[in-house]
């Protein structure tokens, strides 16, 4: 027995489990390929670039084929300064997006002056039982170098049972030099499979930003 089989083998429990010292650039320099890990990585579905665009919207990839979605924002630029971002579902692949969703909303911010800092609860961007667009974050600035960035986590939309979770955290480079890390969650109070979402400001266009749509694998 060589002396790496034996490295290896004093390393394994007896119910088989290598311990992480058994794992070494020697232990696996001869090995090509791994079978695919199992839960939690992301598979990209789509991706979709905003050019003066009006809303973005995604009407297909929202399926049965995941239990969980997860879409990326990547400098999300309005064209109008300081408006929100917003979102809606839909259950009728994009002909209304009308989903009636109980939520809450709070936001961190600090200004680059170090003068102005806060965690607070947000009573104006939760609803209860409302139809409307829900606010991922706010008072995005228009300017050159502002944005917002972020991610929004969907889990099980092709459910005809439970209801539709969500949970989105964005940070924001504000029209006024802040900072603001805006959290919100909720649910979409619908047992209709849920296949389409779309985006937009509260006013303007979506100058430009990066979005993508992952499906996260199931374990």
């Amino acid at each position: 027995m060589g002396s790496i089989t034996r490295s290896l083998a004093n390393n394994i429990t007896t119910s088989g489990v290598i311990l992480p010292a058994g794992i070494t650039n020697s232990s696996v320099s001869a090995v090509t390929s791994f079978a695919n890990a199992s839960g939690g990585t992301l598979i990209l579905l789509s991706t979709q670039t905003a050019s003066a665009s009006a809303t973005i919207s995604f009407t297909t990839g929202l399926d049965s084929t995941y239990d969980a979605y997860e879409f990326h924002f990547i400098n999300i630029r309005p064209a109008t300064d300081d408006v929100t971002f917003d979102f809606n579902m839909s259950t009728d692949s994009g002909s209304n997006y009308n989903v009636t969703k109980t939520t809450t909303y709070f936001q961190a911010y600090h200004d680059e002056a170090d003068t102005g800092t806060s965690l607070a609860y947000d009573t104006a961007k939760d609803l209860a039982q409302s139809t409307a667009f829900q606010t991922l974050e706010s008072a995005t600035g228009n300017g050159a170098d502002e944005s917002s960035s972020g991610t929004l986590q969907i889990f099980n939309p092709s459910s005809t049972t439970y209801v539709k979770h969500f949970i989105a955290n964005l940070n924001t480079y504000t029209y006024h030099n802040y900072t603001i890390n805006a959290y919100s969650a909720g649910y979409g109070n619908t047992t209709s499979a849920v296949n389409a979402i779309q985006f937009k400001f509260s006013s303007g266009n979506i100058a430009d930003g990066i979005f993508k749509l992952y499906g996260v694998k199931k374990s």
